[in-house]
């Protein structure tokens, strides 16, 4: 597939802007060129533009060269650049399955891109004939999470991989809960289809949601736009630095994800026993959906207990249904036991 045809001409022709730091190379002692204050802070230098110690980390955990890499102010800066470089304002199309995570459309919205949308089947997999049949000659993206939010499964690898082969555009899967599955990522297929995105996050897993860093892997060509169109500076030094801090430590990560896991386990068996609980949907993902009892009533007695909960009712498939995170052992207890007292 050749990517440039489904770039946005003026992203094409676009000269982007260059920084003081992309215009030498090699190392150096004295920095004139960029008007900062000279006397140091602990951030009184602009961070690296492209994150090159970053990068290099992640591509050491993820085995993924550091040339596919791209980072974001979290995964929605990736999304929202997704939209500026390949769909034209007011004439292009997304496809979003539905349910799943919110941002999508919003973005799609801001930058004056129509969604269509296509149901999820009611145990939230694709409708693989539905979501081709709904592709339209202006449909550029097609959005995928999966794991999905808020259902929590993963979606069938069989049926992403043949979305991606029957699509003449790009296919993003949001792989934000990879992290909780025994499921490898699809960036393994990176180097067999040129039109697959994939994004992932620190946020989860990592637990630096405060920090928001996203990562986008894509091919070459995907990155080196998303490059172009980016704020020189979009990844602060603060960040940069935490974020290369925890990517030490991942036998510790390994090990939270480990017990989150185990927690989840034990959240679905105790809330299936509920009496308020009618469904506890599978989870691949570090919460559950879980259809209750007047889902309203359940949540604003919880919230009166100082316990939040996301309401999902409002979101097709998923009527009187609760978002739950696993929390630590001893948030989860307190959950539980207050369901038990409704």
């Amino acid at each position: 597939m050749d990517i440039t045809k489904l770039v946005r001409g003026n992203i094409l022709k676009l000269k982007p802007y260059s920084s003081a730091r992309d215009e030498f190379e090699g190392e150096a002692s004295v920095f004139l060129d960029a008007n900062e204050n000279p006397y140091p802070t602990d951030y009184n230098r602009y961070p690296d533009p492209h994150q090159k110690q970053l990068k290099k980390r992640i591509s050491e955990i993820k085995k993924i060269k550091e040339e596919l890499i791209f980072l974001g102010n979290g995964s929605d800066e990736a999304i929202d650049l997704l939209f500026r470089a390949f769909c034209e304002p007011g004439r292009d199309e997304v496809l979003i399955p539905q349910p799943t995570y919110g941002m999508y459309a919003v973005s799609a919205s801001i930058n004056d891109v129509k969604v269509n949308s296509v149901n999820l089947t009611n145990d939230f997999d694709l409708d693989l004939d539905a979501t081709l049949s709904a592709v339209t000659p202006q449909t550029k993206i097609i959005f995928l999470c999966s794991p999905n939010n808020p259902s929590g499964n993963l979606l069938s690898k069989e049926k992403v991989i043949e979305v991606i082969k029957n699509f003449n555009g790009l296919v993003v899967v949001d792989e934000a809960y990879i992290d909780f599955t025994n499921n490898q990522s699809l960036t393994e297929l990176l180097d067999q289809y040129k039109n697959l995105v994939v994004l992932q996050t620190l946020s989860k897993a990592w637990g630096l949601a405060g920090l928001r860093l996203g990562i986008c892997f894509a091919s070459v060509e995907i990155i080196s736009l998303l490059d172009k169109i980016k704020p020189p500076y979009n990844i602060s030094s603060v960040t940069q630095s935490l974020a290369l801090e925890r990517l030490q430590l991942e036998e510790i990560k390994n090990q939270q994800v480990k017990e989150i896991i185990a927690q989840r386990k034990i959240m679905e068996a105790q809330l299936s026993e509920s009496n308020v609980v009618e469904q506890v949907f599978p989870s691949d993902s570090n919460f559950l959906l879980v259809r209750v009892k007047n889902a309203k009533n359940i949540y604003d007695n919880l919230l009166n207990k100082g316990i939040v909960l996301r309401d999902r009712s409002n979101v097709i498939l998923c009527n009187d249904c609760l978002r739950i995170t696993i929390g630590t052992p001893k948030e989860n207890q307190l959950l539980l036991d207050e369901l038990k007292r409704l």
